[in-house]
This record gives C-alpha cells, sequence and structure tokens, in this order.
C-alpha cells in the first residue's frame, strides 16, 4: 500500500484543509488501483511496439497527456 503522508500532501496541494484519515485511505487505495491500471496499460503499450521496458513516454500515453 502506498504511505498515507505523501498522499495527505497531494491532497493538500490540491486546497484540501481538513481530510479525515479514513478519506486519507480511501484516496490511497483509489491512487494505487489507478497506478495499477496504468501500469498495466503501459506495458501493453511496451510490449505492442516490441519493448520489454515501459518508457515514460508510455505512461504518459496511457495518462492521456501524450
Amino acid at each position: 500500500m502506498i504511505p498515507l503522508a505523501p498522499i495527505e500532501r497531494i491532497a493538500r496541494k490540491a486546497g484540501v484543509e481538513r481530510i479525515s484519515a479514513k478519506a486519507i485511505k480511501e484516496l490511497a487505495k483509489i491512487v494505487e488501483e489507478l497506478g495499477h491500471e496504468l501500469a498495466l496499460e503501459a506495458a501493453q503499450v511496451a510490449r505492442h511496439a516490441k519493448r520489454r521496458t515501459i518508457l515514460r513516454k508510455d505512461i504518459k500515453f496511457v495518462g492521456g497527456k501524450a
């Protein structure tokens, strides 16, 4: 699981002033799930390009920032 402190920092940078511990845990869970899905998709992109290494451009592509 992703450490909770970085997740709380992300929320604070987004302008959140107060957030419960349960909300931080739920946000961490969702961020981890999204990261897992992005990694799977990036792996497919790399395989399609006949590479075994996921590159930054693969992550940007599947994240919609290509």
